[in-house]
């Protein structure tokens, strides 16, 4: 039976809803994300072209995120976001099981249609249910609850790795079988909320968006440079074993914890464009400084730095909110996921080939990738809102979307 927002008990909200997945996406993903270079590099036997290909098809179901629309004419948003968590959580658990290379491309892909469409579902309801003038701040909440229970699952990792001699199979079980256990309580015990606008259920194209598709495509080139090769150069280069690689995660954790919700305020303070300009001068900084640090301890330092900047991607999401056309927000996620993965695809592949000749050419790339990000801020107004989406264009009364069948 549907129950609406209004007859909900003080404590569930959307905006607790929202949380809470979070976190019960973190429990899986995180677990996996730790161990994954660790099992492919010594239970699996991967090179840097294996775990390109492994990443590229982790990207599939991103680029293929604009189906999303077709699954909202049969059943809620809501309701997408639970079973693609159940699904994660079922590709997460199914990992050590499957120790050879296509058993690990085969885990990879099940684990991101559930990752990609949730994260997809997650963008939508979170534009569409919290409001413009708190959206940076309450995004920084969501983004210290996920690291607070990436904290617990990287906890957990580095003091039961060695001390219980846990194996590959043991943690990805667990990890799985916590977030279908998580989204199971949270599927009975929230109600169905409303959306304030109704959204189209077919996609969508506006020409006034093309800032943000840009922005959006460079972002996800940048993500790759730090999911798949920082993370790849930490263990083949310097190292680093599961329970220091869990240590790594630890910090991060931390940090995101602590200062998400303050990098939040100062985007809501100080605006997109200032907050994503340094972003981007900082990420330029980083991938440089990976091309040729030599120390595990600078590495480890610079990894940190790296993976404190993606809370500032809540700017990229606050800025189309400011400008969307709010029946355009649920179609709109779909597409911005396509255009985000069309790089993630085609970027570890072949950066994968590059690594094996020259790995500082793969972070000299994407000091590059940082610079054009940097030019593309620019064209942020200070104060974007509909009908002003980019430096230059006065004020003027939104043009109709072009829908694609």
């Amino acid at each position: 039976m549907k129950i609406s927002a209004a007859s909900a008990s003080a404590w569930r909200t959307p905006f607790a809803l929202l949380m809470l997945m979070a976190a019960a996406n973190q429990l899986g993903f995180a677990s996996w994300n730790n161990l994954l270079n660790n099992f492919a590099i010594n239970e699996v036997g991967f090179t840097g072209r294996e775990i390109g290909i492994a990443q590229s098809i982790r990207e599939i179901p991103g680029f293929l995120a604009f189906t999303a629309i077709f699954l909202l004419l049969i059943m809620r948003e809501q309701t997408m976001a639970f079973l693609a968590l159940a699904f994660l959580g079922v590709g997460v658990a199914m990992t050590g099981f499957l120790p050879t290379i296509y058993g690990l491309y085969f885990s990879t892909i099940i684990m991101s249609i559930g990752f990609h469409y949730y994260e997809t579902a997650n963008q939508s309801l979170s534009l569409q249910w919290l409001p413009k003038d708190k959206a940076p701040a309450m995004m920084g909440r969501i983004l210290s609850v996920a690291a607070t229970a990436q904290l617990v699952a990287y906890g957990v990792i580095f003091i039961t790795w060695k001390t219980m001699h846990l194996s590959y199979q043991t943690v990805f079980l667990i990890g799985g079988a916590m977030t279908i256990i998580m989204i199971t309580v949270l599927w009975f015990l929230f109600p169905q909320f409303e959306a304030p606008n109704p959204q189209r259920k077919k996609l969508v194209l506006r020409q006034r968006y093309w800032l943000y598709y840009a922005l959006t495509f460079m972002g996800g080139a940048r993500r790759q440079i730090f999911t798949v090769f920082a993370g790849f150069m930490m263990v083949e280069k310097f190292g680093y074993h599961v329970d220091e690689i869990a240590a790594l995660f630890f910090i991060n954790c931390l940090f995101n914890m602590v200062f998400a919700p303050q990098i939040g305020k100062f985007i809501g303070r100080f605006g997109e464009r200032r907050m994503m300009g340094i972003e981007y001068v900082g990420l330029f900084l980083i991938f440089t400084s990976y091309a040729f640090v030599s120390s595990p301890w600078m590495a480890a330092a610079l990894y940190v730095a790296d993976n404190a900047f993606f809370a500032m991607a809540i700017a990229m999401k606050t800025y189309f909110q400011k400008i969307a056309d709010p029946a355009d927000i649920a179609p709109t996620a779909g597409v911005a996921f396509t255009i985000n993965h069309i790089a993630a695809i085609v970027i570890p592949v072949s950066f994968g080939l590059i690594w094996l000749i020259n790995p500082s050419a793969v972070f000299l790339l994407g000091s590059c990738m940082a610079i054009i990000s940097f030019i593309l801020s620019r064209f942020v107004p200070r104060h974007p809102e509909e009908g002003h989406e980019w430096v230059g264009k006065a004020p003027s009364v939104p043009q109709p979307a072009a829908e694609l069948r």
